[in-house]
């Protein structure tokens, strides 16, 4: 691997550092030259900050069939079955061959890989490397990339737009590090580009996760969806003048209690599941326990052994340390923060998208894997399996995207396509306001946050469309600008249109879950057909069926 200029034209190119990103360049560097631009530095993507693990069917008690049980019934009804088929099915293959090329997962007595247990899983079914997997897996793929020749990569670009020419994807546009423009074009790109956290004031994410593979995707015409799906950890470090750092679940796996300010467990009044009930729950229990005693909800180890908890987890220990707390002892303050969007760039389970030679895996698509609400280290082995399964389709002649509209869902739900412009396919919005990033971020946290009302989503929404955007931005800062109003809009509209609560989106004036009206997914495209005529179509298919 060459970080040297890149070509004005290459076979692959690659937006993206993470997991899904480096396994497509392997699976990619013998048929042709890969260029993998990355935002940041290698490191700083969402895999890096990975805690928790990565689930696999391995264990003697687990099967895929169970793994798929556990996924489905997280996903709250509204995962596709065909991409949950193909993640249980192939990800213990991809995982074993994590573990030959050298990844130190944690080992148990008997020399073989621990595992672990985390929220809505049923069985122990997740490897760890400590308490920092997501870097454990990174270190193991760039070694393997920084072997082939074939590939090179740039840190710190900035891509900034994707080049269609005849209706298909041909390449790419980006900054380098200097601030220079380059465009390379390419028989097919990927876009790994990770998550987009930072959307939101309160976020676990890296200052990188910004959505922009989601703003790329819609200008270039490619449809998203389900961007109303939004995952709220529960328990990011809540503690002021302190980053919002993550305090991983497998915490709670390993037997950590949430605890009132009186020192009281709470969760089994909100959920039989109780600690480890699904993510959402726990993130708006949190929230409700905090208003109803006004005082802060803890994280609580100190019934466990002190010597396991630090061996268990010793970046968060260090960290914990660092601010003057003991994780073993002492209460940890914990609160919810923007963590994972289960939507995405609408993709098959090849990561095709609706624009030819476009594709996306990891984070940044959608192909209906997590339903509503992502199962607990489901994304790593996301990022694995459809990162290589996107490399294969690459090398593949142009085919079409057997997207969600083609075809009936396995639960029998049909797709709602409702379409908005983005507001990026004009010069500026209507009446523009400046809104600056910051305020971006708190309008987002306050209205599209952990709990939704219509009242708070219009307000959203009408600052959002009046936002003002660089007609033709030449700047570094004016495209991040520019792609956080676009995924912002596009995540407040969607949470606008679905007038039910379902995993990670909760309306409050909504409650319930509305399996008769809203068991569907919600798109979006540049070009969407009339949304009225869409439902019209969608409502008579589910009265005659």
């Amino acid at each position: 691997m060459h970080a040297i200029d890149a070509p004005g034209w290459t076979d692959f190119i690659i937006v993206g550092g993470g997991i899904a990103g480096l396994r497509a360049a392997i699976a990619l560097a013998p048929m042709g030259r890969v260029l993998v631009l990355t935002k940041a530095e290698r490191a700083e993507s969402n895999t890096g900050y990975a805690q928790g693990g990565i689930a696999a069917a391995i264990g003697d008690d687990d099967s895929p069939a169970l793994h798929a049980a556990d996924t489905i019934r997280a996903g709250d009804h509204l995962c596709d079955e065909a991409a949950v088929s193909v993640l249980v099915e192939h990800g213990p293959r991809y995982v074993r061959e994590l573990i030959e090329w050298g990844t130190r997962f944690d080992r148990d007595a008997d020399g073989r890989p621990a595992l672990g247990r985390e929220a809505a899983h049923s069985v122990r079914r997740v490897l760890h490397a400590g308490d920092a997997t997501g870097r454990e897996i990174g270190r193991v793929l760039w070694e393997r990339v920084r072997a082939l020749p074939s590939v090179v990569t740039i840190d710190h670009a900035l891509v900034t737009d994707v080049v269609v020419a005849g209706g298909r994807a041909s390449g790419v546009g980006y900054f380098d590090p200097e601030g220079t423009r380059h465009d390379v074009l390419a028989r097919a790109i990927l876009l790994a580009t990770g998550g987009a956290g930072q959307v939101f004031r309160e976020t676990t994410n890296p200052a990188v996760a910004t959505g922009d593979g989601v703003a790329l995707a819609f200008e270039a015409g490619a449809r998203v969806a389900d961007l109303e799906f939004v995952q709220f950890h529960p328990t990011a470090l809540n503690r002021p003048g302190a980053p919002r750092f993550l305090i991983s679940e497998a915490l709670r796996g390993e037997g950590a209690l949430l605890v009132n300010d009186r020192g009281e467990a709470f969760m089994a009044r909100y959920h039989p599941d109780a600690d480890l009930a699904p993510r959402d729950i726990v993130a708006r229990s949190i929230a409700r326990e905090a208003e109803r005693t006004g005082g802060p909800v803890c994280l609580t180890l100190e019934h466990l052994d002190p010597a396991y908890v630090t061996r268990r987890f010793p970046t968060i220990a260090a960290t914990c340390a660092q601010l003057g707390l003991d994780l073993a002892r002492d209460p940890i303050p914990v609160g919810p923060a923007a963590h994972y969007i289960m939507g995405g760039v609408d993709t098959d389970d090849w990561g095709r998208t609706s624009v030819p030679g476009l594709f996306a895996a990891g984070e940044v698509a959608s192909t209906g894997l997590h339903g509503a609400n992502r199962l607990a280290s489901n994304s790593l082995l996301e990022g694995l399996v459809f990162g290589a399964r996107a490399a294969l389709a690459m090398q593949e002649p142009d085919r079409d995207a057997a997207l969600k509209k083609d075809r009936v869902m396995a639960d029998g739900s049909w797709l709602m396509a409702k379409g908005t412009d983005g507001g990026a396919d004009r010069p500026y919005a209507i009446s523009p306001q400046p809104l600056a990033m910051e305020e971006i971020r708190d309008l987002m946290w306050r209205h599209a946050g952990l709990f939704r009302t219509r009242e708070g989503l219009t307000a959203a929404v009408e600052r959002l469309d009046r936002a003002r955007i660089a007609a033709s931005p030449s700047t570094m800062q004016e495209w991040r600008h520019r792609n956080l109003v676009i995924v912002a809009r596009l995540i407040a509209h969607a949470a606008l249109r679905r007038e039910e609560s379902r995993g990670g989106h909760f309306r409050a004036d909504f409650p319930d879950r509305d399996d008769r009206r809203w068991r569907v997914h919600v798109v979006d495209a540049k070009e969407a057909k009339d949304a009225e005529d869409t439902k019209d179509t969608k409502d008579t298919k589910e009265e005659t069926r």
